[in-house]
């Protein structure tokens, strides 16, 4: 089964952008490269059972099994040493991660209360955007009843894009609700 978001790319994006910026060969036109997932999890590091719910959250979303993410440095102020767990991240690629954006687009963010698109600023110059959600609840595969914890999320969208309004294009094409 081939998601259908690589279609809908190959069908109608690549062409859309090669007229739109003038690129000359398909390989010129900028594609997804992957979707990096994170949670901070800095208020479980007294408790496991929680992280252990947050990443069996994480992982029913991605569909994938999460890395938890280790503190590189102490810090007092945070109460943290080095090595503690505090957080947990999956990095898509390939179909897994077409799957998610479409899920992502089509299931998950028209079920935000109040809802009027995605900030278009979160680009980072490079053509890369990164978005964030308060509540994992948005997505299907979370069952209300056996949520620990609402935790909000992270998702970094890596593209080959070269310049910012190149990715906006690319994404608003695959299906990104970008506000006015």
């Amino acid at each position: 089964m081939q998601a259908r978001l690589k279609d809908k790319y190959a069908a109608e994006v690549i062409p859309a952008l090669k007229q739109k910026f003038g690129y000359q060969n398909v390989n010129q036109v900028p594609r997804l490269h992957k979707v990096v997932i994170n949670m901070g999890l800095g208020d479980c590091k007294d408790n496991p059972k929680e992280l252990e719910a947050a990443v069996a959250d994480l992982t029913a979303i991605a569909g994938q099994k999460p890395v938890v993410t280790k503190a590189r440095k102490s810090v007092a102020n945070f109460k943290v040493r080095q090595g503690m767990n505090i957080g947990a991240k999956v990095t898509l690629r390939g179909e897994r991660m077409y799957l998610f954006v479409d899920k992502l687009l089509n299931i998950a963010l028209p079920r935000v209360r109040d809802f009027h698109g995605v900030s278009p600023k979160a680009f980072d110059g490079r053509g890369n955007y990164a978005l964030g959600i308060r509540e994992q609840l948005l997505f299907p595969e979370i069952d209300y009843d056996k949520v620990v914890k609402i935790r909000g999320m992270e998702m970094i969208f890596v593209t080959s894009a070269a310049t910012d309004e190149e990715s906006r294009e690319l994404l608003r094409l695959l299906g990104m609700p970008f506000a006015q």
